[in-house]
């Protein structure tokens, strides 16, 4: 028995260590987003399933998967968060589909400006060569005073920085010449 109570301490201690890190990883995040000039990578709200249905019409939300009442609730509660640490948006994009359009209005940072290059490219809905390679020459031309904000979605971040993000979480990117570098990863929680 003293055997396991070890072991489970050692794997509380490990856990707890990992939540201290990651949390410091987010305070590091935060504060560089106060001072501006990053990018941040924004995946749509919670929408439950998965791509579109059948008779999909990007200019016609109800035939399009949209966000549930948690991802509105989460939208928002992104905005307060942002509006509560002071973080400057100086330009918000988003994909033309509805649901990344919803996060992106119910944020309420800024006016949105819907783009191409942020359009999904899952199925095959678009080219993600291009649009990824568009979207690369944004993030690395941009330069502040402020963020810039990019509400988009899961497939468009992953070709981007090589990793998947859950519904409503963002990567923070620096843009490096003709380039960037991942800054952290942040998660605010709507419910």
């Amino acid at each position: 028995m003293p055997t396991l109570r070890r072991f489970t301490l050692t794997l509380l201690l490990g856990v707890l260590g990992m939540l201290s890190i990651s949390a410091q990883a987010n305070t590091a995040s935060w504060q560089a987003l106060q001072e501006g000039g990053l990018i941040i990578l924004m995946r749509h709200s919670l929408a439950p399933g998965i791509g579109d249905p059948p008779g999909f019409e990007r200019g016609r939300c109800e035939t399009q998967r949209n966000l549930s009442a948690g991802g509105r609730a989460q939208a928002e509660a992104v905005g307060r968060t942002f509006r509560e640490r002071n973080i400057p948006i100086a330009a918000v994009y988003s994909s033309r589909w509805c649901r990344a359009l919803d996060t992106a209005e119910l944020m309420a940072l800024g006016s949105v400006e819907p783009t191409p290059w942020l359009d999904s490219f899952f199925r095959g809905r678009g080219d993600q060569a291009s649009i990824t390679q568009t979207a690369q020459g944004q993030i690395a031309a941009w330069q502040g005073p402020g963020n810039l904000l990019l509400v988009t979605h899961q497939v468009n971040i992953t070709a981007l920085v090589g990793s998947g993000v859950s519904s409503g979480e963002m990567i923070v990117v620096r843009p490096e010449d003709d380039s960037f570098q991942v800054v952290g990863r942040l998660s605010v929680n709507g419910q």
